[in-house]
């Protein structure tokens, strides 16, 4: 019983969400990675102190993924061993997976951002990246109107209901 406790906690949403992704970007395409971590680094994303405003992703010569800009704060009770916190960090993805990102990156001018880190149900930490497309100002308007009249209509059907 305490088991399943215990499981339920680690499982339990998301540890970092870059919210202005969305804002700035069309998402065409999302992904599941698994990511390269030093303990001290699992632990402060427990306690909710990551962030991935400004991060981005990339892939080298070497056909492998790195997660770039992450904010992950050292860790408090840390000794000598502690992290940095804005070092580069490599995403674990299949090799045929990162060649057709890479293809699509460079033949179409699309970007890899990050959506949200989280744990999944077996407790590692995951992070979704997602294939964008940047917005222009006209888009960004027409994703506000479009957002303000869906709230109109269920505003709507919910006084009638």
């Amino acid at each position: 019983m305490a088991q399943a406790k215990q499981s339920k906690l680690m499982t339990s949403g998301n540890l970092a969400v870059n919210r202005k992704a969305t804002h700035d970007y069309t998402v065409l395409e999302k992904f599941e990675a698994g990511i390269e971590l030093f303990g001290t680094e699992v632990k402060v994303l427990r306690n909710g102190e990551g962030g991935l405003l400004g991060s981005w992703c990339k892939i080298d010569d070497k056909n492998e993924l790195w997660l770039m800009q992450v904010r992950i704060p050292p860790y408090a009770f840390g000794t000598h061993f502690n992290h940095e916190a804005l070092r580069s960090r490599r995403l674990l993805m299949h090799k045929a997976e990162i060649v057709r990102l890479r293809a699509k990156t460079e033949q179409k001018g699309l970007s890899l951002i990050p959506l949200r880190l989280y744990l999944n149900a077996r407790g590692k930490v995951k992070v979704e990246i997602a294939l964008c497309q940047g917005k222009n100002a006209i888009d960004r308007r027409e994703t506000i109107k479009r957002r303000e009249a869906d709230r109109s209509v269920q505003r709507a059907v919910r006084r009638f209901v």
